[in-house]
């Protein structure tokens, strides 16, 4: 079975985490400590945040920045639940804005569209802007928007660690930018987040928000205000640093079967039969989804690729579609579509180019023959 992604652990990170659990220093301690230095100075932002989840660090996000009941948060409509569910957390309200159909990233003109044409209770306090399987967002024209309505900028970041934006990497142009370091992404601790900022204030009370709201005074730790306990183990950030010096190199093999897949899906995507994801030059490729036009049943197509050894699976939901987030106004478009039709294949870096051709056969074959 060629599966659809594939943790790339080495026998020197199962050591690293090894190590650290026979010190006995499990919870929060030096591995983290050391791990947030590394990643401020990879991503290339002051502060660096690590927690529990990427839902973790979305939701603490929201919180340091007094988000709560009678606010709204703009967020795409094609994009994984947690970004709409840590909106709900907070007992704020989503409000959907449909996304680009190449890049799958939330559209800055209906952005800008959904932002003039507000006529709701609640009031917009933020925007949370999705860099979709690791592409990455127009952050200049969404800032540029936000900024003009007094908007925050909340990243998730959750898929896009290594990817960067004309040199620039992803999540660090917001007030706040969350990453998730699930195994189904490039660099993983098993579960896994990360906030960055370069806001020192923001650091501190996120640093505070996931450690039951204390903070160590000269007298002791002292409770500051109620919070959750959302910090990543001493282990887990081993295993998150063991893999941090391979990240950028795993990113390029990504890039280079992404580039295959898309010499190899050409025929198919000329004939109208899939659409293409957009190749931008700083994507760091978690997922390669393709779109199969509207004829197709992509049930039937995950079923059949599954048949010959291939699995695939969607790539993203639509909040719009699953309708847990308040009144259905139908306004999206391109993201029911995208949740309809997206189909995610294989992609990890240690596929062989041998590998992404079955893929490729094997899917435009299924495509070509059906009814």
């Amino acid at each position: 079975m060629i599966n659809l992604s594939r943790p790339n652990i080495s026998e020197q990170a199962i050591e690293s985490v090894a190590r650290v659990l026979r010190s006995g220093q499990l919870v929060h301690g030096p591995e983290s400590e050391t791990f947030e230095q590394e990643l401020a100075v990879y991503l290339g932002c002051r502060e660096a945040i690590l927690v529990s989840s990427g839902t973790a660090a979305l939701h603490l996000a929201l919180m340091a920045l007094d988000i709560g009941s009678g606010d709204a948060v703009l967020v795409p409509d094609f994009t994984f639940p947690a970004t709409a569910n840590a909106v709900m957390a907070v007992g704020a309200r989503p409000v959907l804005v449909d996304v680009s159909a190449d890049t799958y990233n939330l559209d800055p003109q209906c952005l800008r569209q959904t932002i003039e044409g507000w006529r709701g209770a609640e009031r917009l306090r933020a925007v949370m802007p999705v860099h979709e399987f690791g592409h990455p967002a127009d952050m200049a024209a969404i800032s540029g928007i936000a900024k003009e309505h007094g908007l925050y900028v909340v990243e998730d970041a959750a898929c896009a660690l290594g990817a960067n934006l004309n040199g620039r990497k992803t999540g660090t142009f917001g007030d706040l930018a969350c990453f998730s370091f699930h195994p189904r992404k490039t660099l993983t601790t098993g579960e896994g987040g990360l906030l960055t900022t370069d806001n020192p204030e923001l650091a501190r009370r996120t640093r505070r928000l996931r450690n039951h709201g204390m903070e160590r005074t000269d007298s002791g730790m002292r409770f500051m205000e109620p919070s959750l306990n959302y910090r990543l183990t001493n282990f887990q950030a081993a295993l998150g640093r063991a893999q941090l010096p391979s990240l950028d190199l795993w990113v390029n093999d990504r890039r280079e079967l992404a580039a295959l897949y898309v010499e190899n899906l050409a025929a198919p995507a000329g004939e109208g039969l899939l659409t293409l994801p957009n190749a931008d030059p700083g994507h760091s490729w978690q997922t390669f989804m393709v779109v199969l036009d509207g004829r197709f049943d992509r049930a039937e197509v995950i079923a059949k690729l599954k048949a010959v050894g291939i699995e695939s699976n969607l790539g993203a939901q639509s909040m719009q579609e699953i309708g847990l987030y308040g009144d259905a106004l139908d306004t999206c478009k391109v993201g029911p579509h995208l949740y309809a039709q997206g189909l995610a294949l294989p992609l990890y870096e240690r596929m062989t180019p041998d590998q992404i051709r079955q893929v490729s056969e094997s899917l435009t074959a299924v495509l070509s023959g059906a009814d």
